[in-house]
């Protein structure tokens, strides 16, 4: 069996732009990392959202192990997924860097409240959360329990708001770091 790992990009509402370092990491190397496209990134529903992760998880699986790397409205994809993915999808998963995950149950965006409430069940495969101090999407509190509630270790950065293309993050070689210890 192959045991080349694949990296999904499991980007939020709106899709990750040009700037975004998971975009940046795909064209760094585009052998390893394959997006998980979404067929409406403005108007997310749950159900698609997650079949779509779960087809990608398992063509991916073909290859060999799986890391999935989230941000935003993915890391709340990710823990849905997880907690109703068949065995083998789950199997096929080495770990997960979630970044700054949108706490959807407080967010007043009428197209993210199908993905409430957000899942808190423990992720079965090693997970780091990353949040930002000043993230207008969660509190540092929130995301800490998240990161509890999921079994991960949590990294807060310091004040660099979504940990997106604004945050001025370029390739983010911390993110990478985080990414190598998985």
């Amino acid at each position: 069996m192959p045991d080349r790992v694949t990296f999904l990009a499991i980007p939020g509402y709106q899709n990750s732009g040009p700037e975004h370092w998971q975009t940046r990491w795909e064209a760094a190397e585009p052998d390893a990392f394959r997006r998980v496209q979404q067929a409406d990134w403005d108007h997310p529903e749950p159900t698609d959202w997650v079949a779509r992760l779960d087809a990608e998880v398992a063509a991916a699986a073909a290859d060999g192990p799986v890391v999935l790397v989230a941000h935003s409205l993915g890391c709340v994809t990710v823990a849905r997924w997880a907690a109703g993915a068949p065995t083998a999808g789950i199997d096929a998963v080495r770990g997960a860097l979630l970044v700054a995950p949108a706490d959807v149950d407080t967010a007043e965006v009428p197209e993210l409240t199908g993905f409430r409430p957000v899942a808190l069940a423990p992720l079965p495969f090693p997970t780091v959360v990353v949040s930002s101090t000043d993230d207008p999407w969660v509190t540092p509190e929130r995301a800490r329990l998240f990161a509890r509630s999921w079994g991960a270790r949590y990294v807060e950065p310091g004040a660099f708001g979504h940990l997106n293309s604004d945050s001025g993050l370029g390739d983010w070689p911390e993110g990478r770091k985080l990414l190598a210890e998985l």
